[in-house]
């Protein structure tokens, strides 16, 4: 059974594949622009102190991303 969750739900060391983007807009243009499209994988590499933003490696780049602008990016974790 597939469990979908939120790309800000993911820990570091975790891997998921994006399966949804929920934003529309600006934001939902630069997640596309930084590789976040369906069927993409994306490993969570590590948070700050504070838990945001984390950082994400995304098609051979870390970026690090807002809770706030992620939370809308629906993902399926990858078990490994």
């Amino acid at each position: 059974m597939e469990k979908i969750c939120s790309l800000c739900d993911i820990n570091p060391g975790e891997k998921a594949l994006v399966k949804h983007i929920g934003t529309h807009g600006a934001m939902r243009r630069r997640l596309q622009d930084i590789g976040l499209i369906p069927d993409t994988e994306v490993e969570c590499v590590g948070r700050s102190p504070g838990k945001n933003p984390a950082a994400y490696l995304i098609r051979g780049a870390v970026i690090a991303i807002r809770n706030e602008d992620c939370k809308d990016v629906l993902v399926l974790p990858i078990e490994v």
